[in-house]
């Protein structure tokens, strides 16, 4: 069996250490007779996956004890919806709007309360993030949303431009949880769908602090209410028990590359090699990203020639390299460089541009 270069966006590449351990207790886990898809999400045994799972998410991220940890359901684009079900409590919030994925959770946030767009930077096509000056808010809001990584436009936001603006700060991570460490203590709500850096689609964490909990109107349904789930830990109803058992095991997989550290030296080498090879191609491949905000998870790019966009698809797929297509809403190419992404694979893609340009160039 020969397993390709798995550059896809979502759902994406699993550590192969990971998938080799879950077969192996595909049908018996940890002696108990029956597979974890099978077992009772009440019982012992899952309860000690469960918290297990939490404790090493915990000791990875270094969250502290006044934050809860949730495993939901509904993806990121639930938390759309349910995070100004939860946190607006009649007021007003700001959203900061980045790229694709901001824009549609402002617009969903718009559907349920007042929210206000506090910056935007679609005039510039997402490749940019605000200056300050762009940047408008209102310090009595409820809460400030950020996506700190947009997947698609492939716009990051460095850790050290996170700043404390007087409200609590609630950021989707989806495309970069994990990828490296992260200053948990200055956000009031962290959420991400599980599907790119976690595990298997199916899952969503939030990590949310206790103060913003029992915010919620007693009118939203009672699953939606963080307060509600955090009382039950995560079985208010039958979580999805294959996908956090799986992260779980992705969890500690990561500890065992040197935490969020080591993964965030990995992941800088596999973004400085994949960005060096479009920058010095001579113009034949462009990011068209600020460089002080490219992501180092997903690497949108283009061909200065569009018409070799087909024959590039095609042979990269034939060398093994796939999920290269862009977007829709974007065009081109882009690469998802998630943690599970080895540098054996970056390099086999980088290779193989470097060798395309020269055919085609």
């Amino acid at each position: 069996m020969t397993r390709i270069h798995n550059f896809s966006a979502g759902p994406a590449a699993l550590p192969e250490e990971v998938l080799k351990q879950a077969q192996e207790e595909l049908l018996d886990w940890h002696g108990s007779g029956c597979s974890v898809m099978e077992m009772s999400h009440r019982g012992k045994e899952f309860t000690s996956i469960i918290e297990q799972a939490e404790a090493d998410l915990r000791e990875l991220m270094g969250i502290p004890e006044q934050y809860k940890v949730l495993f939901l359901q509904g993806g990121a684009t639930q938390q759309f919806a349910q995070i100004p079900m939860n946190l607006l409590a009649g007021r007003s919030a700001d959203y900061i709007v980045t790229g694709s994925w901001s824009k549609k959770a402002f617009k969903e946030a718009q559907r349920i309360g007042n929210v206000r767009c506090a910056a935007t930077t679609e005039a510039s096509n997402f490749t940019r993030l605000p200056v300050a000056e762009e940047i408008k808010l209102d310090p009595f809001a409820a809460y400030l949303h950020v996506c700190t990584n947009e997947t698609i436009h492939g716009v990051e936001i460095p850790a050290e431009r996170i700043a404390d603006t007087g409200v609590p700060l609630v950021a989707d991570m989806s495309s970069h949880i994990l990828s490296r460490p992260v200053p948990v203590e200055k956000f009031g709500l962290i959420y991400a769908g599980a599907q790119k850096n976690i595990g298997p689609s199916g899952v969503t964490l939030v990590i949310i602090h206790r103060d913003l909990l029992g915010m919620a109107p007693l009118t939203i349904p009672t699953v939606m209410d963080y307060a509600v789930m955090a009382e039950n830990g995560s079985m208010l109803n039958t979580p999805p028990t294959y996908g956090i058992y799986i992260a779980g095991l992705v969890f500690q997989w990561l500890k065992r590359q040197g935490g969020l550290e080591g993964m965030a030296r990995i992941n800088a080498e596999k973004a400085r090699i994949l960005y060096a090879c479009i920058d010095q191609s001579g113009g034949f491949y462009r990011n068209p990203v600020d460089a002080d905000c490219r992501s180092a998870m997903n690497v949108p790019f283009v061909l200065a020639n569009p018409d070799l966009d087909a024959k590039f698809l095609a042979e990269s797929k034939a060398a093994g390299l796939a999920s290269l297509k862009g977007h829709k809403s974007v065009g081109g190419m882009r690469a998802s460089i998630y943690n599970a992404v080895s540098l054996e694979s970056v390099q086999a893609l980088v290779a193989f541009m470097n060798e395309f340009a020269k055919r085609n160039g």
